[in-house]
């Protein structure tokens, strides 16, 4: 028997009612394959946490985390507590001290009814992002110099080693060969002369290596056009940070917003525990009204399944979202429907019961 062990981090605002739904779908997969068992431990670090003992973890917090096999996070921020804080001591700590360099984030329609694109399909919309996820603009590098007089100067570093550089486009090209698809880099050497115009060569420079790769290059004004215009372009993805931040975004808009942006932050040696998490913020202004849509915590353990060689049930995971997306009365208000949390969880482990008891995926 596979035994995977899980932190649970459920964190701020609605995380806490999103992962519960999660749980619930990986106690089902545990109670329907005598193959995988889950053990889950639950930390309780968060703003709340901040609030009471002046930081967002305990001092120990990485040691006690590095033993698992994955991180599940639900939502980090919350009113009281400054968002750099939050981001920073958290999240982007977990990020670069367990070296997730690869950032996934899919763009895929599952119901072309949630695109507000005029004419596009789900074979329009079926993309993955993957982010460079440990350095670049969010390396946390800069200065503030003469700090509230005049000549006050801020500067905020981009840092591009070759190595953070090379291992995340290296991570894309094999991504695209292993699934037969194209790569799309996405900078803007025009405008960042050293840094952008770096990631441009490296990427030449890897894919030399991979000449059965199709691949293209755009500036990231024009890839965010691209996104909303003419999605069909991309199969796979490449991108700094930052850029991956804000294009990841717009993607969800055009895939049925963030209540289905779901993130996977990976350690390809699995030296370290990766973590898998729902992107849409910890939404304080509905928390702990039971209406927060569970769909992207649920398909990031569709992500997690993957990760652990458990194809089967990712797919299985995706396809019983694609199914409860077209029940409207089961969904949450976001998408349209009247259901509360609990009820889109209920009814998504009955989908995924009855397709699994059904047969083969």
């Amino acid at each position: 028997m596979k035994t995977i062990s899980i932190a649970v981090i459920p964190g701020d605002g609605i995380g806490p009612e999103v992962v519960a739904e999660g749980m619930k779908v990986l106690k089902t997969i545990e109670q329907l394959d005598p193959s995988i068992s889950f053990s889950f431990t639950e930390f309780p670090w968060g703003c709340e946490y901040y609030l009471e003992h002046g930081r967002m973890m305990a001092a120990d917090g990485m040691e006690q985390l590095k033993g698992f096999d994955a991180i599940y996070l639900g939502a980090v921020g919350y009113p009281g507590v400054p968002d750099h804080i939050s981001l920073r001591d958290l999240l982007l700590t977990i990020r670069k001290e367990f070296d997730q360099y690869v950032n996934l984030r899919p763009v895929t329609l599952l119901n072309p009814e949630l695109t507000p694109l005029k004419g596009k399909n789900a074979e329009d919309i079926d993309f993955l992002v993957i982010r460079e996820n440990s350095e670049g603009e969010y390396a946390g590098a800069g200065d503030r110099l003469f700090k509230g007089r005049p000549e006050e100067v801020v500067l905020q570093t981009g840092v591009f080693s070759r190595k953070g550089t090379e291992r995340i486009i290296r991570y894309a090209y094999d991504e695209a060969r292993r699934s037969g698809r194209t790569l799309t880099s996405v900078s803007k050497a025009n405008a960042l002369n050293y840094s952008m115009v770096f990631w441009d060569e490296v990427f030449e420079e890897v894919g030399r290596e991979y000449p059965d790769i199709q691949t293209y290059s755009y500036l990231v004004d024009a890839a965010s056009l691209y996104f909303v215009t003419e999605p069909e372009r991309f199969e796979i993805v490449v991108t700094s940070n930052l850029f991956g931040d804000i294009l990841t975004d717009i993607g969800a808009a055009i895939a049925g917003g963030m209540g289905l942006a779901a993130g996977a932050n990976i350690n390809p040696t699995r030296e370290f525990p990766s973590m898998f998490e729902p992107v849409h913020g910890s939404a304080p202004n509905i928390a702990g009204k039971g209406i927060a849509n569970p769909l992207a915590a649920i398909w990031s353990v569709s992500q997690m399944m993957d990760f652990f060689g458990e194809e089967t049930w990712g797919k299985r995971i995706l396809d019983a979202i694609q199914e409860i997306l077209a029940e409207p009365a089961n969904l949450t208000s976001d998408l349209g429907g009247t259901a509360t949390t609990e009820m889109a969880g209920d009814r998504f482990v009955e989908i995924l019961t009855a397709n699994s008891l059904a047969g083969p995926a």
